[in-house]
């Protein structure tokens, strides 16, 4: 096996390893920060600030209520609210009752809800009163016994609770009333007042979350992440993140949603272990409650994807104040392949860094960042940041290893990848092989170390036996100036077998043509890498990160071309 060379290009301060990681979970790092800073800040809300103190002594709450309505050790419980203080204090809650956390979507569909409830086994759900009515439908054909409900305006400050419940409330759906049997938090909370709760015994290496993941087959499976992984994966980012914080002080937006590993194993993890407040964001696509909490908060860390910045960048509120943004010493971009256009505006804009990430729920984000200070390279996501290791290997055989710059599979190895996935074997023995995660993702290394990501396996695009890359059309597009967004995907095609597609959005008042597109394209592209077929559209299909989804792009090109 090679050498680490990337750890030659970390920044400084950041160390060749964190062993021996302590054999602890985040329930032992909050209640340590609520015993030595009480009163700092633990996140802001609305214009409510929780210090550990409430959050430790809120989350014991949580605790005695579940164990009190019968939760066993090792129960799933399933969350389905947006970013907000109840998730927090719930998951920690649920921790600190023995249990499994189990977020979810709260924009699943009920047929999606039924599947990720029965993958799971969940038999208690703790739902935001606007997804209320969804669970109780969805109830009778899953496990679920227990159904918790919990009202936004409970964590608003008093003005705008009373705000809230005269202009909003009802009209918003948040208005409900419970069946018989099931339960309001905040009474469950307020019974537990003066109850002095019993700990029960977590184990480091429990397992502390289930997080959805199509894995190999695409079905939706829970990957399985130790208590011990959370904290490991935090302390990664953590040291990382140091070169350019100040710890305990500067400000983390948690504006992406809970239910996804990026903000959930990443962001709110290394916020925890180094004491940055977090800055909760209901909705990552509201972008005027984004500008306003970021205006009234000034973090110095927004976490994102690449729709997300370019949102941003050409949002109108910016453009009139370009301060908004100044507070920004670093931005995070993942999920998706940052263009190098997008990374320099953005970086112009703010002021700050912009990094690129790589990552997998499989791997408990076990993470490749580009260094903060030192060396970028267009086109990598960057080097495997401390204890993460990354290895090329033949993509037909998973066997070999290749040299520099040669495509393959990337696995990767780190202490704190998933226990596997929840009670399938199988799907388990696929990726996880002697210790190492085969991601289903093509690259190569460099002679650095830094990763460049070519695409998913079954991303590729195969026109007449050639091989195309989505991603390498699309930076080659994004980089006309008119183009603001764009998707490549492969269709299929009577001659070739299949076609190379691009979906372009332009930028407002652009116009561009085909040929013209075409043509560009040419100057970046060997000839059977331009797109036979382009389509220009007002808006491409996301994911609810922000992440185009090529699999909807081509299910509506096929849905057209069968209705003809």
């Amino acid at each position: 096996m090679r050498a680490k060379p990337w750890i030659h290009h970390y920044d400084k301060g950041v160390p060749h390893t964190l062993h021996p990681y302590p054999e602890e979970t985040l329930v032992d790092v909050v209640r340590r920060s609520a015993e030595e800073q009480p009163q700092h800040s633990a996140m802001y809300f609305k214009g409510v600030s929780l210090s550990y103190r409430e959050l430790d002594r809120q989350s014991d709450a949580v605790a005695g209520a579940l164990l009190s309505l019968g939760l066993g050790i090792g129960d799933r419980v399933a969350l389905i609210m947006p970013n907000s203080p109840q998730m927090i204090i719930c998951e920690l809650g649920i921790w600190k009752a023995g249990a499994i956390v189990v977020p979810m979507n709260p924009l699943y569909t009920v047929p999606e809800l039924e599947h990720a409830l029965n993958e799971c086994g969940a038999e208690t759900v703790i739902v935001l009163t606007p997804f209320y009515e969804k669970i109780k439908r969805v109830q009778t054909v899953s496990r679920l016994k227990r159904v918790i409900a919990t009202a936004i305006k409970e964590y608003l400050s008093p003005l705008n609770n009373i705000l809230f419940t005269l202009l909003k409330e009802k009209k918003d759906g948040h208005q409900v009333k419970l069946h018989a049997g099931d339960h309001w938090l905040s009474a469950l909370l307020a019974a537990q007042a003066g109850v002095k709760f019993l700990p029960v015994p977590i184990r480091h290496d429990d397992p502390a979350i289930f997080l959805f993941s199509g894995g190999t087959t695409g079905n939706p499976k829970c990957v399985v992440i130790s208590h011990q992984g959370l904290v490991m994966t935090g302390m990664q980012i953590a040291s990382w993140f140091s070169v350019i914080l100040e710890k305990g002080k500067d400000v983390i937006l948690l504006n992406m949603p809970l239910f996804h590993v990026y903000a959930q194993v990443g962001i709110m993890t290394a916020a925890l272990i180094e004491r940055y407040p977090l800055g909760l964001v209901p909705n990552p696509r509201d972008l005027d409650d984004l500008l306003h909490t970021i205006k009234t908060l000034k973090p110095a860390v927004l976490p994102g994807v690449p729709t997300l910045f370019t949102a941003l960048i050409n949002h109108p509120r910016v453009k009139r104040d370009t301060s908004i943004l100044k507070s920004l010493k670093l931005s995070v971009s993942g999920a998706a392949p940052l263009m190098l256009e997008t990374k320099r505006r953005f970086e112009e804009l703010t002021g700050g860094r912009i990094i690129d990430a790589y990552s997998l729920t499989e791997s408990a984000l076990a993470s490749v960042f580009t260094p903060i200070l030192g060396t970028y390279k267009h086109g990598s996501v960057g080097i495997p940041v401390p204890d993460v290791e990354v290895r090329i290997v033949d993509a037909e055989t998973g066997l070999d290893d290749l040299h520099d710059q040669e495509v393959g599979e990337i696995i990767m190895r780190a202490p704190q990848i998933m226990k596997g996935y929840w009670q399938n074997p199988t799907e388990t023995a696929l990726v996880l092989r002697d210790g190492w995660l085969y991601t289903g993702d093509l690259g190569y290394l460099d002679e650095d170390g830094y990763l460049f990501i070519v695409d998913r396996k079954k991303d590729v695009i195969k026109p007449g036996g050639f091989q195309v890359w989505p991603r390498d059309v699309e930076e080659a597009i994004a980089a006309h100036p008119a183009v603001l967004e764009v998707g490549v995907a492969g269709v299929p095609d009577s001659y070739q077998g299949e076609a190379v597609k691009a979906w372009v959005v332009l930028r407002p008042g652009h116009q561009l043509t085909v040929d013209e597109l075409r043509e560009h394209c040419r100057q970046y592209l060997a000839a059977y890498k331009v797109p036979k077929l382009m389509e220009f559209t007002t808006a491409l299909p996301k994911s609810t990160i922000g992440k185009v989804l090529r699999r909807k792009l081509v299910e509506a090109h096929c849905a057209e071309a069968a209705a003809q």
